[in-house]
């Protein structure tokens, strides 16, 4: 399948090892694993990055395998929750990044076209979370509404 805005069809990514249980040599309970990821979220590191440290760090090489839940669920459960989907959120920061490189330099035909490109996978993705209530029906991508998401 070719990719969405370049006509190539790139590499193929690697798979995990098919895995059904939590490795044995993993050192921390499941209960200890959700309180770090509680204590990581309630400091504002995102869910991606958690997942990181947890691998890097702590030596967990799966979360869903070891607690049965991924890290979303978990903050969820615990009243930690992201306003914007991660992926979503940073779109829209590289949107208004670009925006403001864009004032700067009104003749960058090329950053131009980039920024058209991310908007349009943003409204995509707008249309997406709408219809899986992850996002408010009410919510509308505009530059300023991205710019004070941001800023909360």
């Amino acid at each position: 399948m070719a990719r969405m805005h370049a006509r190539r069809k790139g590499k193929s990514s690697s798979n995990r090892p098919l895995k059904y249980e939590n490795p044995e040599w993993v050192q921390q309970s499941p209960k200890e694993i959700e309180e770090i990821i509680v204590k990581k979220a309630q400091e504002g590191v995102p869910s991606a990055e958690i997942g990181l440290i947890l691998r890097d760090q702590y030596g967990v090489p799966d979360v869903k395998l070891a607690t049965k839940k991924s890290i979303t669920q978990i903050m969820k459960e615990n009243g930690v929750e992201i306003k914007l989907p991660e992926d979503f959120s940073n779109l829209i920061r590289k949107a208004v990044n670009l925006t403001s490189h864009m004032k700067d330099n009104r003749k960058d035909i090329h950053n131009r076209r980039s920024l058209q490109l991310i908007e349009a996978k943003i409204r995509r993705l707008e249309k997406y979370y709408k219809s899986r209530n992850v996002i408010p029906q009410d919510w509308k991508y505009s530059i300023k509404t991205a710019e004070l998401e941001l800023s909360r």
